[in-house]
């Protein structure tokens, strides 16, 4: 996982009402946590919605203050969901030659054979605790589909990864399957099928009454 870098200013006003003024201002505040005593920080909003569109726990930050230099994680937020911005960040700062725990996401490709004959997908696990050092962490889980066929399981223990990452998720955990369709499902689909035919079978009559009047 490459780092990533971000600017971030030392929070000095922590009255209330001064993170209103700084998100008017067009920065998120944040806090710091880890081994020391928390740092209140506030971050850029436009450099931080740029450069990570997706916010996720695998991703090493480095904090660029005026002083020092902080590698985090992001830990939680908060969002303003009618907005859609961030209001808020946790970081985790760790330590190098330290392990920490975090969650990967698992990125599913390919198409299973099993789907192509009939059968359902179904993504029961998206993401994987680990334990490793920070260098260490990886991108995702990549796991290609395209070989299971109905029937197939693909549990936590199957997964591939180095050995200096260890896997934290129970290993009889399901992270993907492919099914068989229910009856009724096909039932519903058939019946939806001929619902489109009949419609079409109409149509075409009533085009026929038209063109004879």
């Amino acid at each position: 996982m490459k780092p990533q870098t971000l600017e971030a200013f030392k929070r000095e006003d922590l009255k209330k009402g001064a993170s209103g003024r700084l998100r008017r201002s067009g920065k998120i505040p944040a806090i710091v946590y880890g081994s020391k005593a928390p740092l209140p920080v506030a971050v850029l909003h436009r450099e931080f919605e740029k450069k990570f569109h997706t916010v996720s726990e695998n991703t090493i930050i480095t904090l660029e203050l005026e002083d020092s230099k902080h590698d985090v994680l992001v830990k939680d937020y908060q969002e303003d969901t009618i907005k859609g911005v961030i209001t808020h960040i946790d970081f985790y700062e760790i330590e190098k030659g330290k392990t920490l725990r975090t969650n990967i996401p698992v990125e599913v490709t390919g198409i299973p054979a099993g789907v192509r004959e009939g059968g359902l997908l179904e993504e029961r696990l998206h993401e994987i605790e680990v334990e490793c050092f920070p260098e260490d962490i990886p991108d995702s889980f990549k796991l290609n589909v395209e070989a299971m066929n109905i029937g197939d399981t693909i549990h936590v223990s199957d997964l591939e990864l180095p050995e200096s990452v260890k896997i934290l998720s129970s290993e009889d955990q399901v992270v993907v399957t492919v099914t068989a369709q229910k009856q009724e499902e096909i039932i519903e689909e058939e019946a939806g099928e001929e619902g489109e035919e009949g419609e079409a079978a109409e149509d075409a009559e009533a085009g026929e009454d038209s063109s004879d009047s």
